[in-house]
């Protein structure tokens, strides 16, 4: 009875005798049930607790099975309903169906029909809740562009998403903005074993508290002024799947305190419900912030830190993706553009503080503006086509010089790149390299190249004022 063990049945009946039959009997079946003398509690019972399926006896004092039945399909759609009678009638059975009843039985009847009409109702709402999530998605997620990449940071990248992808853990991404995040977050998602269920997608800088609120965990007809009727959350339409949340470091605290505990047993209850609803989704987080500074400073709780933080994943700017641009501007462009060897120079050689967004809003730009689909520098955006060569260009085109730095412009401006990121990263050798996207062996056989010395970073430090450079710089790697 594996398949009835995830059933939560409602039995409502004023016949006591046969009422505790019917519990005692889909108890021992598997079936978690509950129980109710008449549709008062009935409707009692089922604010506090969501139930897959419901048995009501037709003809009860006070509110009978019909009516209760056509309240629970307004009140509680997702619940199935089965209509028990002593007094079958063709006309009654008609009625029952016309109002939403899944089936209807007349006592007597052998307790094993119950259960597997239950079943078979229980499986019904769980078709219509798939196409639920289904509708939901296709309202409210957009498709999005694979990932590209042969560069040493994202090959690395690719094997943490094979690895981690089949896990159930919490995952969080991060990197600045522009980098792919909802990227990573969907390849995760094709990785797992949930690739079958729903990926739903939300971005917290996007909404206000209250409609971030009303998006993650949904909300009652009523709740609030121009909620018209009720709506299921992203929590709640992600069920079985994966939920997610972009820019989780601009989620309001009290929301963070919500979140916490859905992540922590899988509770959540809709605005202006006192009904608690279970779920299980798997949670994918990113942030462009540094959430371990947030939660020092207090602006993010420390236990929903180390709950999304399971596993970190780091995406690397597109400056430190040495070669990558070219293969995504073949990538965005597709086979019938050409591009002039110029315009990709530029392309290849600006810093693209954007990341991989900026790279794609320039060619969107340069695509309107060119004709005879080739792709020119004067179509590319005017802060890409009059900006210096920098980032890995710079250092690319250094490195691949002979042994003695050439005396014209490009030499030095190579070198003027060098010291302007060392200065800025208080000459620190890691840093630097990282910013320049090449490794520190290649950044120390610059520094030899162009005689870029230490006392020459540090004699152009603001008012004079300069840390030991013992204290920031690495030995120089074998």
């Amino acid at each position: 009875m594996s398949k009835s063990q995830a059933i939560e049945l409602l039995v409502v009946d004023d016949d006591a005798e046969f009422r505790e039959t019917l519990v005692r009997r889909m108890d021992r079946g598997g079936f978690a049930v509950s129980s109710a003398a008449g549709g008062d509690e009935a409707l009692d019972v089922a604010q506090r607790r969501r139930f897959d399926v419901a048995v009501f006896d037709m003809m009860m004092p006070g509110i009978s099975g019909l009516a209760l039945l056509q309240k629970f399909r307004v009140e509680h759609p997702e619940c199935e309903v089965i209509l028990l009678t002593g007094q079958g009638t063709i006309e009654t059975a008609v009625e029952a169906m016309r109002s939403g009843a899944f089936n209807y039985l007349t006592k007597p009847f052998p307790l094993r029909d119950l259960e597997i009409q239950i079943e078979k109702a229980f499986e019904r709402g769980r078709l219509r809740k798939e196409n639920t999530q289904l509708r939901e998605l296709l309202a409210r997620s957009q498709p999005s562009a694979e990932m590209v990449g042969r560069s040493p940071p994202m090959q690395e990248v690719f094997r943490l998403i094979e690895r981690a992808g089949p896990s159930e853990k919490a995952i969080l991404i991060q990197g600045e903005s522009g980098t792919g995040k909802e990227l990573v977050a969907r390849a995760l998602h094709r990785a797992s074993h949930r690739a079958d269920k729903p990926l739903v997608v939300i971005n917290c800088a996007a909404l206000p508290e209250s409609l971030l609120e009303s998006e993650l965990f949904g909300h009652e007809k009523g709740s609030f002024t121009g909620a018209l009727a009720a709506k299921p959350g992203l929590f709640e339409v992600a069920d079985g799947g994966t939920l997610f949340i972009d820019e989780i470091g601009e989620m309001p605290g009290p929301l963070q305190a919500k979140l916490l505990r859905v992540l922590e047993d899988g509770s959540l209850r809709r605005i202006g419900s006192i009904q608690e609803r279970k779920v299980n989704v798997r949670l994918l987080a990113a942030t462009n912030r540094d959430l371990a500074a947030e939660v020092h400073a207090g602006r993010f709780r420390e236990d929903l830190y180390y709950r999304i933080n399971v596993m970190s994943l780091e995406l690397p700017p597109l400056r430190q993706r040495t070669g990558d641009i070219s293969l995504l501007v073949e990538r965005f462009l597709g086979p019938a553009w050409q591009i002039e060897p110029d315009a990709r120079q530029r392309l290849e050689s600006f810093a693209w503080p954007g990341n991989v967004r900026q790279l794609i809003n320039a060619l969107d730009r340069a695509k309107i503006m060119a004709d005879d689909q080739t792709i020119k520098l004067k179509d590319l955006p005017k802060e890409v086509a009059s900006a210096p060569a920098t980032g890995q260009a710079v250092v690319a085109a250094a490195a691949g010089a002979g042994s003695n730095a050439p005396a014209d412009d490009l030499a030095s401006l190579q070198r003027q790149k060098i010291v302007e990121v060392l200065r800025r990263v208080s000459c620190n050798k890691s840093r630097a390299a990282k910013t320049l996207g090449i490794d520190r062996r290649k950044l120390y056989r610059l520094l030899e190249k162009f005689a870029i010395s230490d006392a020459e970073v540090f004699g152009a430090s603001h008012n004079g004022h300069h840390p030991s450079p013992a204290a920031v710089l690495p030995a120089a790697p074998a």
